[in-house]
């Protein structure tokens, strides 16, 4: 994975590294799927890993995963259960709740089977190059109102941070904002 400097940090934000244009243009049909194809490949020349899930269940299998390997533990079954039921998909928290754990409150308390208590870190802050950067493509997620297929997905540890919604040309980008409010009341955790 290639590493970038930090040029600017502050709380709300980090700016790394520095942006090449691209030599390529093109002024003929793209379809959306050619679209994500090109943003895929520069993701992954950046560093990010294309990663194929296709339910739920492998997608936090994946989180779980993600967050062992950061934290160099492993849960215990019974742990994960708790974990993941009240620190990541808790019913009873919104989008500002769900905001907030990324944003400040990053590092999440665990009770250990044994009564220990340790830290989780959802994301690494201090050593941004401990973070893994996933990408996913067409993921279908499960229930919701409405099918909700995400065009290209960015996991930050696991955890789906990033939607795009990508539409070619002659398609009104007001369709592509009115899925992603739709994806952010309906889907994922």
């Amino acid at each position: 994975m290639t590493t970038y400097n930090i040029v600017a940090s502050t709380n709300e934000a980090t700016v790394v590294a520095e942006c090449k244009p691209s030599p390529y243009a093109t002024e003929t049909y793209q379809s959306e799927a050619d679209l994500e194809g090109e943003f895929i490949k520069q993701l992954e020349t950046q560093g990010y890993q294309l990663i194929e899930l296709d339910k739920e269940s492998t997608l936090i299998n994946n989180l779980r995963l993600q967050l062992e390997a950061l934290n160099h533990i492993s849960f215990s079954d019974d742990e994960w259960q708790r974990f993941y039921g009240e620190k990541i998909a808790n019913q009873r928290e919104g989008i500002v709740e769900k905001t907030r754990k990324i944003q400040s409150d990053h590092i999440q308390l665990l009770r250990r089977d044994d009564g220990d208590m340790i830290n989780i870190r959802l994301i690494d802050k201090q050593n941004i190059h401990n973070n893994k950067l996933q990408v996913l493509n067409q993921y279908e997620a499960p229930g919701g109102k409405h099918a909700a297929r995400y065009d290209v997905t960015i996991l930050v540890n696991g955890l789906p941070l990033v939607h795009i919604e990508l539409k070619r040309r002659g398609v009104a980008i007001r369709e592509a904002f009115n899925q992603i409010n739709r994806y952010q009341r309906d889907s994922f955790w």
